[in-house]
């Protein structure tokens, strides 16, 4: 047992593996005359043929942390014998969740795996995303089963960058991309329009949905891209309109239009965020002669309006226009005339002339 003596191993524990390799070598046929031949490495020389997945490799960042051929990673104890040894073929393991303890191995000879194993060396690419600088990064590596021998980086191309821009999207989420407002608005109209005419089949906008199918409509805006900041904000807006149909675009802007036409003659936004349904904000002199509260979704859902005075501070939250004329009007009026007295607050606002100006002067 000279050699036991020399590594400093258990004379027990090498005494088993002895017995182990003896077998095998009876099992693989091989002369007995090869035992006079043992040297440091024999017997593991062997046993890598009866624990092919066992093989492990020491790290080069951390020498007492091996990882194994089948993908899982192990460490020495910290007074192991074995402690150096760039090969192990690992026997005996305390099973861990993160990094199992070797309690027996036996080092072997490297260049056994390209004489015996040659089948199990491959060379494979790897794509990830550097979430520090947000770009895709490309390395061919050199591998032992699950063990990586050598990386390298290499160039990214428009087949690896997709995929791991997507990848960093669902790491991310999707407040990483860059949202315009006419995004975030078409987003929201479609779920409001889901929601009050579920007949009219549009996409589902919703967060998860948009994860789970970012192959369909985000991929394409990607290709040629090698980084998240790359893609424009409108290159992100028309992917997403692209989801709908010409018939589908015609039903949301009939029913969920952007903008409502009022009695002033101007144009003003709709806003279709959060759950409350549609607002407009619009001061209360565009809206003489309004008598009920206009709709949307076919009739089905009436705007909440936000009437302002004629500096844009709130007066009223109502979806009752017609009550609001007929009961809070007065009131209002009696308040505001004194402090806007260049702006009309006439008796009757059913048949008052909308208007978005102040009265003109004399």
């Amino acid at each position: 047992m000279r050699v036991a003596g020399e590594l400093g191993a258990e004379r027990a524990a090498l005494a088993s593996i002895r017995q182990s390799a003896d077998a095998w070598r009876r099992r693989a046929r091989l002369a007995h005359s090869h035992a006079a031949l043992a040297g440091p490495t024999t017997v593991g020389d062997i046993l890598v043929h009866a624990f092919p997945d066992r093989i492990a490799r020491q790290d080069s960042g951390n020498p007492r942390r091996y990882q194994l051929a089948n993908g899982r990673g192990a460490r020495l104890l910290d007074d192991s014998s074995l402690f150096g040894e760039p090969w192990l073929v690992v026997i005996d393991l305390r099973f861990d969740e993160r990094d199992s303890l070797i309690l027996a191995a036996a080092p072997f000879d490297g260049g056994v795996l390209q004489r015996d194993f040659a089948a199990a060396f491959r060379t494979q690419r790897t794509v990830q995303w550097n979430r520090d600088n947000r770009a895709v990064e490309v390395f061919e590596e050199h591998r032992f089963a699950a063990i990586t021998l050598d990386r390298r980086s290499v160039p990214a191309t428009p087949e690896d960058a997709v995929p791991a821009l997507l990848a960093a999207v669902r790491e991310l989420g999707l407040q990483a991309l860059p949202w315009s407002e006419a995004a975030i608005g078409l987003r929201q109209r479609v779920e409001f329009l889901r929601r009050h005419a579920a007949d009219a089949a549009l996409p589902d906008f919703s967060d998860a949905r948009l994860l789970e199918t970012l192959e369909t409509w985000l991929a394409p805006a990607l290709v040629g891209k090698r980084r998240l900041d790359a893609l424009r904000a409108e290159e992100l807006s028309n992917a997403l309109a692209a989801q709908l149909d010409h018939a589908q675009r015609r039903l949301l802007d009939a029913q969920a239009p952007t903008t409502i036409k009022v009695p002033s003659g101007l144009d003003r936004p709709i806003s279709y965020a959060g759950d409350a349904g549609p607002v407009l904000a619009v001061k209360l002199q565009e809206l003489f002669g309004l008598a009920e509260s206009p709709r949307v979704a076919n009739g089905r859902v009436p705007i909440t309006l936000h009437l302002l005075s004629p500096a844009g501070r709130p007066i009223q939250v109502t979806q009752d226009l017609h009550g609001f004329w007929e009961r809070t009007y007065p009131e209002v009026k009696k308040e505001l005339k004194g402090r806007y007295p260049k702006h009309p607050w006439p008796d009757d606002p059913w048949s008052a002339v909308a208007t978005h100006r102040a009265k003109p002067r004399h």
